[in-house]
């Protein structure tokens, strides 16, 4: 098959120009849609790395559908995959004139569940707004063609979900009543059916994590794979790739159970007893590690006689629920399920109490009221690199922050790739021009105790310069609060504040009321888009180097000393830079922005690492001096 040109394409005369307005020509976004072209026709590897403003989206859906392989594309979101499905997939598509069939697929909790919906309604004992959001469920579901929740106008954490979509652990298969009628099992066959599409990365690790344990499949076979933001990859991997027991699956089994018995085996002996001693079980485990939410290594668990005696007891409620469900075995699809949810979760918690391995690590984590157990592989590169070469066919990874020092060595090795192909293509944005960074001279270093009140002083400052108009991106919640009960008082501009409303909402009123300040942490490093004057400046409080006490991190550090490597070098630095380069990517986001980046770390300059950060930001102007600062805003307002 001929490779297409993709100049012809995507250049100045042709089909994509011709029929989207505004349309301009980037030769980074042609140079990079000729190495997808081509790497599609060799079936190789390409890992690739496209600045912003490159118009990487484009250049990797235009070779796309215009080779004619199957081809599924994952991105990072689910708010990414409805913004490409909805919006870009179209438009190139149109343009090129091309009429291959297309389909979006999503995870199942994200596809409303008839059979679900049906006992959610039978079962009337809803809190009154959950009962409010279900009729209004009702009313959709009858004029739903995709039955995707996202269309259903609920915040997708609405609490009613979880009562009217299925996960694995819940669904019926094909024993379902409603089966038929099961939106997510008509979304797989659209998906089986088309050339391309459009999946998340959830879903995309969940399908190789099912093949590589020899199950059944998720994704149809394709030819080609493209992976955008693929920076987010490892990290999605490593939670599909482990085990995981949560407080959430258990609460779930108990409310699921509960509506089984009432719909199937009313006239049987009651579960209650056991379901009862199951929820306090689960409750009381969760109050053995404090109140405050906390994340530690498994031999902290094992060092506390009363988290001890809490899986003891998690354990024997467990059991007793298998015996009593076991009274009922055969009396209805639903329970029959819950029998095997019940027996899969206490095989879980047998095999994350048993003798520690090297190639894992196990560790928990707490929040107000739940938990989680878990186990992560050390090193995903060993279970996902297999994973992917078991999907044959051409791969490409992108996002605009994959290389560190103009080196991809990290990524491709976190994700066990063997010599692929790469690209760097550098955003076409005038950074010289429209952005400046800053590193003050007067701020001590990050670990002296009074450096958050230093950085909120000076950000004070600089704020009253930009007029508002800025995130301030912290590294941990801790400095965040201690930021917001030292800035709320003195900012005469709106204060926005991670966690008092949800993402997309804070977004839309900091772009609304446009001299907004907004404090965030790891959410709004990356996937954030503001362009224009709402968002002038970016103030980074410290070089983003993960939490050394995390006990991930700490078994990877061990790990790769253990195997006589760095682990600063060849893991810490690398994370922290990809990290940083996200944080200050949200700054420049169109060519006629302009803004100020702000990084108060003296390690950047200071600690000789601090040049493979520079190293990896846009080429933009830099300085220490504030009255540099005053005139860059000065220049602005005149």
């Amino acid at each position: 098959m001929t490779i297409p040109d993709m100049e012809a394409l995507l250049g100045p005369g042709g089909p994509i120009a011709r029929a989207i307005p505004g349309f301009r020509h980037r030769p980074q976004q042609v140079a990079m849609a000729q190495a997808v072209a081509e790497v599609f026709e060799e079936a190789g590897s390409l890992v690739c790395e496209a600045g912003t403003g490159t118009g990487k989206t484009f250049a990797y859906l235009a070779p796309a559908l215009a080779s004619g392989r199957k081809t599924i594309v994952s991105t990072g979101t689910r708010n990414l995959q409805d913004q490409l499905f909805h919006r870009d997939l179209p438009l190139v598509r149109e343009a090129l004139g091309l009429g291959g069939r297309i389909a979006l697929l999503k995870g199942r909790a994200n596809y409303l569940c008839p059979q679900r919906l049906g006992l959610a309604v039978a079962g009337g004992q809803l809190p009154p707004a959950q009962a409010r959001d279900l009729q209004r469920i009702r009313a959709w579901a009858g004029r739903t063609r995709s039955g995707d929740i996202a269309e259903a106008g609920l915040p997708e954490d609405a609490a009613i979900w979880p009562w009217v979509t299925s996960t694995s652990d819940n669904c019926l298969g094909a024993d379902c009543p409603d089966f038929d009628a099961c939106f997510l099992v008509e979304a797989r066959r659209q998906a089986q059916e088309a050339d391309l599409v459009v999946v998340n990365h959830h879903l995309l690790c969940a399908d190789l994590a099912l093949k590589d344990g020899g199950f059944g499949e998720l994704l149809p076979d394709a030819d080609a794979f493209v992976v955008d933001e693929a920076h987010q990859l490892p990290e999605v991997a490593g939670a599909f790739f482990g085990m995981t027991l949560s407080s959430r699956q258990l609460l779930d089994l108990v409310r699921d159970t509960t509506a089984a018995h009432h719909q199937e085996a009313a006239d049987q002996p009651d579960l209650g007893p056991a379901l009862d001693h199951l929820t306090t079980a689960a409750r009381a485990f969760r109050l053995a590690f404090g109140v405050e939410p906390r994340r530690g290594t498994w031999g902290e668990m094992e060092a506390s006689e009363a988290i001890q005696e809490g899986l003891d007891r998690l354990e024997a409620a467990l059991s007793g629920l298998i015996g009593a469900l076991e009274g009922v075995a055969g009396r209805g699809k639903g329970l029959d399920n819950c029998l095997g949810r019940a027996t899969d979760l206490l095989d879980t918690l047998d095999l994350l109490r048993g003798e520690d391995e090297q190639e894992a690590v196990r560790w928990f984590e707490t929040g107000r009221q739940g938990f989680r157990l878990n186990r992560t592989p050390m090193d995903i590169s060993k279970v996902l690199g297999p994973a992917l070469e078991g999907h044959p066919g051409a791969w490409v990874f992108t996002s605009a922050t994959l290389a560190v020092g103009g080196s991809f060595a990290h990524f491709s090795h976190q994700l066990g790739l063997e010599d692929p192909a790469t690209g760097i293509w550098d955003s076409p944005f005038d950074y010289a021009r429209q952005a400046l960074l800053y590193v003050p001279r007067e701020l001590p270093l990050p670990a002296q105790a009074d450096y958050n009140r230093r950085v909120a002083e000076l950000a004070s400052g600089i704020l009253e310069l930009s007029r508002g108009r800025a995130f301030l991106l912290y590294t941990s919640h801790r400095a965040l609060q201690e930021a917001r009960s030292l800035l709320a008082p003195r900012l005469p501009f709106p204060l926005l504040v991670q966690g008092d409303a949800p993402r997309a909402e804070l977004l839309e009123r900091f772009r609304r009321q446009g001299n907004a300040v907004l404090l965030g942490t790891a959410s709004f490093w990356e996937g954030v888009d503001v362009r224009g004057e709402a968002l002038s400046c970016v103030i980074i409080d410290k070089l983003p180097f993960a939490a050394p006490g995390d006990p991930v991190l700490k078994a990877r550090i061990e790990a790769v000393r253990r195997s006589g490597g760095n682990p600063f070098a060849d893991f810490q630095l690398p994370q922290a830079v990809i990290t940083l380069k996200q944080g200050a990517g949200r700054l420049i986001r169109d060519e006629t922005d302009r803004g100020l980046l702000v990084i108060c770390d003296p390690r950047l300059l200071t600690k000789s690492y601090g040049r493979v950060f520079l190293d990896s930001l846009p080429p933009m102007a830099r300085t220490r001096e504030l009255d540099v600062v005053r005139r860059f805003f000065a220049l602005e307002a005149a």
